[in-house]
């Protein structure tokens, strides 16, 4: 960029930085004033967009008006600009770096444990090129954690670490891996027969030594993934609990669909969730945790009838398909079952546990209404039983309206406030469309999020933080929020490309995931999207 485009782009975020910051309302005229001067500056040094976006925006407004503007009102009024100028500035920061692939949210997902931060680093942005998303964790202890939220397609560990042993981290998810056919790939420095024989002779599907060539683990990684995708497409039941999974639910709901418009035999869909499961896991361990899991799938089994079809959705979730019921029948089985449930006792290698679970159901009796609909349904009325208390059934109104969500709290935590409009905008925007339903607030630094009631809350929180800020800095929030052991906080750093000790840092303490200043704002919704499917 040219002296005089970086003149005028710094211009135009000091102004409109002081409006942002200031909390007070803005002039008409003072408005109308900036955008006449963009319009006729950005246009004549190059920055046609700009310049032409300014003028429309001039055009718009009368110009001796006499009015305030609010700060809002203004960010909404100016939004259209402020992309423009934030994608001019990015496009002249990243022009001599390779194009970000654009992802959609379903691209494989793999899982990169290794406590040398710089390979972590170096892997991650490597790996992303692919196409693939990558979930690097330093903490051998919280990746083992975080295995069961990511369910990734490929997971990649390092031999030699701190705290656990990769051997260690592969014994403990032997079983896990062995059902779910998911890939290991053990990495070592050490190229030893003893430790590749190790490797092989604990279940990894692959080892391959340091250093190594990029295009090499590529591939492989390639390879392993094609296979997994190729055995989950020729199964349709959960390995671990043995009853169908949801990769079966189209064809199921296809089937009796279609017997609802040739015999108009209507049928019901029953959302159930097990709970407090996560107190299983974390008081026992993931390893009862699906012993739980197992005999829970048993017991619906077994009290089901022949016909009736359960699947396990996801975690602790699973659907029971009843044909040919209306929902004053379901609703007589369930309650039947949660009441069954209450009393049985499960046998794990802790002794007996009791769980009980909260249902929602709908009739399906409408043939034009899509499956998805009637799940939403479903898990709304789940939703009302969790929060009436659990351990109870509720029906699902037939309608689509006034749906309730789960409330995940997100906050924007950045000093420069044209990046805090933007991804405020942008994660109202996701707000509208996804399951959860998004509390959005935006802090200038650390310490302003830090010290805001707000922030503590039992809530989960969804936290997008700058690395470096006034005050108090991203990696002081982040060691803040670690030093609670609460798993309620799900952080995203924003990192400048020059920080790797602030990137090794925040994988240390934890960070869920980084992305690195200037970013593309595609590239930071699908890593949005992504954590939100793993938050409950």
């Amino acid at each position: 960029m040219d002296k005089y485009k970086k003149k005028l782009m710094d211009n135009m975020n000091k102004q409109l930085g002081d409006w942002f910051e200031g909390n007070e309302s803005v002039p008409h005229e003072d408005i109308y004033r900036f955008l006449h001067s963009v319009a006729g500056t950005a246009s004549s040094i190059g920055l046609h967009a700009i310049g032409d976006t300014a003028r429309n925006l001039m055009n718009s407004l009368t110009e001796d008006e006499s009015k305030l503007w609010g700060i809002k009102d203004l960010k909404v009024f100016l939004f259209e600009l402020l992309t423009l100028i934030y994608d001019n500035d990015l496009e002249d920061k990243v022009l001599s770096e390779a194009p970000l692939m654009t992802m959609t949210g379903n691209e494989p997902v793999i899982l990169l444990i290794d406590d040398e931060t710089s390979m972590l680093m170096y892997l991650k942005e490597e790996l992303q090129k692919q196409g693939w998303m990558v979930n690097a964790i330093a903490n051998p202890i919280k990746a083992i954690a975080a295995f069961y939220d990511i369910q990734p397609d490929c997971v990649i560990i390092d031999v030699y670490m701190g705290q656990k042993s990769g051997f260690e981290i592969l014994a403990f998810l032997k079983e896990k891996v062995k059902q779910q056919f998911l890939p290991t790939i053990m990495i070592s420095s050490d190229n030893s027969k003893s430790i590749r024989m190790q490797s092989y002779q604990m279940g990894a599907d692959d080892f391959i030594a340091k250093p190594f060539e990029l295009d090499e683990l590529t591939v492989r990684i390639k390879r392993h993934i094609e296979r997994k995708n190729l055995i989950d497409n020729l199964l349709l039941v959960d390995e671990l609990t043995r009853v169908y999974n949801r990769k079966y639910l189209n064809q199921a709901y296809d089937q009796l669909r279609s017997e609802l418009i040739r015999n108009k035999e209507t049928f019901s869909i029953v959302m159930i969730d097990i709970d407090h499961f996560k107190r299983v896991n974390d008081t026992y361990g993931h390893l009862v945790g699906d012993q739980v899991l197992k005999q829970f799938a048993t017991f619906l089994t077994n009290h089901s009838r022949p016909g009736d079809i359960v699947i396990r959705f996801g975690g602790e979730e699973f659907i029971l398909i009843l044909p040919e019921l209306s929902v004053d029948e379901s609703k007589k089985v369930i309650e039947r079952l949660i009441l069954k449930c209450r009393d049985t006792k499960l046998n794990t290698e802790k002794g007996e546990l009791s769980c009980t679970f909260s249902a929602g159901v709908v009739e399906v009796n409408n043939p034009t209404q899509s499956l998805e609909e009637w799940l939403l349904l479903a898990d709304n009325a789940l939703y009302d039983a969790k929060e009436s208390g659990r351990n109870q059934l509720k029906v699902a109104d037939q309608v689509l309206n006034g749906m309730h969500q789960k409330i995940v709290k997100v906050a924007v935590v950045d000093d420069d406030p044209i990046i805090r409009t933007m991804l405020v905008d942008l994660l109202e925007t996701l707000g509208k469309e996804g399951q959860h339903h998004l509390e959005i607030e935006s802090f200038k630094d650390g310490s302003a999020f830090i010290n805001n009631e707000w922030s503590h809350t039992e809530h989960r929180y969804l936290i997008i933080l700058d690395g470096i800020m006034p005050r108090m800095d991203g990696i002081e929030v982040l060691q803040q929020l670690r030093s609670k052991n609460s798993d309620r906080y799900t952080v995203i750093m924003l990192t400048s490309r020059k920080s790797e000790r602030d990137i090794a840092r925040a994988l240390q303490l934890g960070a869920d995931d980084y992305i690195t200043k200037p970013f593309k704002l595609l590239e930071l919704e699908t890593r949005i999207r992504h954590l939100l499917k793993r938050m409950k």
